[in-house]
């Protein structure tokens, strides 16, 4: 089992830039791949960013390419996600997302509580 805790949501002009952070406690010897997603009112949850342990491989939905980058620490635990240009439309909030497996074995998927990003003028 692990926890995720995410920040650094708020409020941002159109064009401006947040960074959103994601510490990992618990069992982090397990996560294989973490990532971002987001969900606005009224629609889906959408994946924005998933990053695999193994593959060193991340990837990005269409429309937050070029803007936003997700990025490690180890040491830390901490998964970051750098927005930038941002726009009304990438308003929602994000989650924080781990898998876990144990060799090829599925042990889980976890989501953080969530952090509120609005962008408005």
């Amino acid at each position: 089992q692990v926890q995720l805790v995410e920040s650094g949501g708020g409020l941002v002009q159109p064009g401006g830039s947040l960074r959103l952070s994601c510490v990992a406690s618990g069992s982090t010897f397990a996560i294989t791949a973490m990532g971002w997603y987001r969900q606005a009112p009224g629609k889906e949850r959408e994946l924005v960013a998933g990053m695999s342990f193994s593959s060193g491989t991340t990837n990005y939905v269409d429309s937050v390419k070029d803007r936003f980058s997700m990025s490690r620490d180890n040491a830390e635990n901490t998964v970051y996600l750098q927005m930038h240009s941002l726009k009304p439309e990438d308003t929602a909030v994000y989650y924080c997302n781990a898998d876990l497996h144990v060799g090829t074995v599925p042990m889980g998927i976890y989501f953080g509580q969530g952090t509120q990003v609005t962008v408005s003028s």
